[in-house]
């Protein structure tokens, strides 16, 4: 039978049926299409000052969903922010208590993110020196990769951008992608970055009910990457390093690790470990951190976190062409 029959319950993907099976590849493609045409998608960060990676965050995205489906949480007045984000909503939360900074952030934006969902069929959260990257040989952008997910949360493969010795530095609103190619494979930037169905976000992995931890499924498609564009651009990240250190340097628990608390000493051993690596080609790098990220993830049921392993390989490589034309 060459008849495709679609019948469509609330949300895209849902009560979806095929009749006939006689050319799948043609139905597939009529599925995907049908689907994307109907995808509802958008993406939240939150943000104090670091100005040019959120400049590169609204580009992004902006550029893929459309403005209007971009939510940026501002912590603490900035004016400045409407103007790098035009279009997008933008909402400003009071600065003036930074304890518990990581644990109170991770339950606002898991309450903001899961009232999207009620909007949205999926929803993009990273932070604002985040960039999802997508193959295109893949995937024909986000409504074609989400209309292909059957769970509640996707991974990615992360990639520690790093700016060269020899790289020039980047003035004003440059693409990134278009100016820095060296990169590392990262356990600990292979995040969790989208979600649907009241998922949470917590640890750079998903947070959920204790006893769903072992049986959540681990999905980390190929081809979906995490770009974090913190060591990129080293004039923007000694800008932003004594906001950090006011967030890290608060008491108790709940706070950003010494990552945040030195930043100098941080992004000193970053750019001392990713000049002394070799570099091996994309064809073969990515393979090995594919291999050595994707599988075995940690599953902690007390905090009750399913996340990929941090204590991966780390592989240089240069990325391949098609990123800087995102």
């Amino acid at each position: 039978m060459d008849e495709t029959v679609f019948r469509h319950g609330k949300r895209p993907g849902k009560g979806l049926f095929l009749v006939g099976n006689s050319q799948f590849p043609t139905l597939a493609r009529k599925v995907r299409a049908c689907l994307n045409e109907r995808m509802k998608i958008c993406a939240i960060t939150m943000v104090y000052r670091d100005h040019w990676a959120l400049g590169q965050w609204y580009r992004h995205f902006a550029r893929q969903l459309g403005a209007e489906h971009l939510y940026v949480v501002a912590h603490g007045a900035d004016p400045e922010i409407a103007r790098i984000c035009p279009g997008a909503s933008i909402l400003t939360i009071p600065r003036d208590d930074l304890s518990r900074f990581d644990t109170r952030r991770g339950d606002m934006l898991n309450a903001f993110q899961n009232g999207l969902n009620q909007i949205y069929d999926w929803v993009i959260r990273t932070d604002a020196d985040e960039l999802i990257c997508l193959d295109p040989e893949r995937f024909d952008g986000f409504a074609d990769f989400f209309a292909r997910q059957r769970r509640s949360a996707v991974f990615s493969l992360g990639l520690n951008l790093g700016e060269r010795a020899e790289d020039a530095a980047l003035s004003g609103d440059e693409p990134v992608l278009k100016h820095r190619q060296s990169a590392v494979f990262t356990g600990n930037y292979s995040k969790a970055w989208a979600v649907r169905n009241r998922i949470g976000l917590k640890a750079h992995g998903v947070q959920l009910r204790p006893a769903r931890v072992e049986s959540f499924p681990f999905i980390m498609p190929r081809g979906v990457y995490l770009v974090h564009l913190k060591y990129a651009n080293s004039a923007a990240l000694a800008r932003a390093a004594e906001h950090r250190r006011e967030v890290a340097d608060q008491p108790g628990l709940g706070n950003p690790g010494q990552a945040w608390l030195n930043p100098g000493t941080d992004s000193r051993r970053f750019f001392k470990q990713f000049e002394a690596l070799p570099e091996l080609p994309w064809e073969e790098a990515e393979p090995r951190a594919y291999a050595d990220i994707s599988t075995e993830p940690v599953r902690e049921t007390g905090p009750g976190v399913v996340r990929a392993r941090r204590d991966t390989p780390r592989i240089r490589t240069r990325l391949p062409d098609w990123f800087s034309a995102l």
